[in-house]
């Protein structure tokens, strides 16, 4: 009698167990951690930032949205050293989490069993991949684990690339980097290449935060991937991130050009500008607006909105 008690038991907190493992976040946990987000959502809770504020993102310098994230308080949002699949090329959008932590064989085996549960096909590597959207960015945390790390090669690469039309960035090494150069288009920011195949790890998390390097990725945050580094937007600072970045371009470019024609010293460009040179300015954009690295309908959005 005792013995079927303790089984019983047993059983009673496998359950609670398999219930309350933090496999993925529910939709009302994930709304609850992103308040600060007001516009559209997809069906998991993620915030859905426009695509016309990402595509405009990638042109944008990592260096004036970082000042946007700094001024709003957030601290800790970018992250440099990675290695890249095709060095030099953007990689931009919203994340779609997931945490790897060291295998281990029971807590391994009741995650396979949720899985089984949520009719979840194939091996755990295969999961995130099957959620994937049209300009998601898988972002995972393989605490940087290199023997019996790499946790997708060419062929995931490839699934990646045709449901999402994006990359990855992962705090962990990938396999068959010469494979992977060859899909055009899908960029990777990863910390090492390995020759070896995903068996040490295990999945304990999909759409949670997670951590890469000194920066917390939350499901939907704007991944802006360049040359520097990887600076992570909050939703909601997306398009101020944007704006403030192309204004910051426009204002460079009149000033590299005014410097290059002598009509101010590097001290005055610097400075707070004047009403005379914001004015200057103000006139510089209508007499350039075809020629500048931001689009017309923008800086004549610019032009309304200022007082000159």
């Amino acid at each position: 009698m005792k013995y079927i008690l303790i089984q019983i038991i047993s059983l009673l907190v496998l359950a609670q167990t398999l219930i309350s493992m933090p496999l993925k976040m529910s939709k009302e946990d994930i709304i609850r951690y992103t308040p600060e987000w007001k516009g559209e959502r997809f069906s998991d809770g993620r915030p859905k930032v426009p695509d016309g504020i990402i595509e405009r993102m990638k042109n944008i310098d990592i260096e004036a949205a970082w000042v946007v994230l700094r001024n709003e308080g957030y601290d800790y949002q970018f992250e440099g050293g990675w290695k890249h699949v095709h060095p030099g090329e953007t990689l931009c959008g919203r994340a779609m989490t997931v945490q790897y932590m060291p295998l281990r064989k029971v807590t391994n085996e009741v995650t396979n069993e949720i899985g089984d549960g949520d009719g979840r096909i194939g091996d755990q590597v295969s999961w995130p991949i099957d959620m994937l959207v049209q300009g998601d960015i898988y972002v995972a945390d393989v605490y940087n684990r290199h023997e019996g790390g790499p946790i997708i090669g060419a062929s995931l690469g490839t699934s990646i690339f045709s449901k999402s039309g994006n990359g990855v960035l992962f705090n962990g090494v990938i396999r068959d980097l010469e494979q992977l150069e060859r899909i055009e288009g899908f960029n990777a920011f990863v910390r090492d290449w390995n020759p070896g195949f995903y068996w040490a790890s295990m999945i304990t998390g999909i759409n949670v935060p997670i951590n890469i390097g000194n920066v917390v990725v939350m499901p939907g945050d704007i991944i802006l991937g360049k040359r520097e580094g990887v600076l992570v937007i909050p939703p909601h600072l997306a398009e101020k991130a944007v704006k403030t970045a192309e204004l910051i371009k426009l204002r460079d470019a009149f000033g590299f050009d005014r410097l290059k024609a002598d009509v101010y010293t590097p001290g005055q460009i610097d400075d707070r500008w004047t009403d005379e040179i914001e004015k200057d300015f103000s006139g510089w954009l209508e007499d350039h607006m075809d020629q500048l690295p931001v689009p017309k309908e923008l800086i004549q959005e610019l032009l309304k909105e200022r007082t000159w």
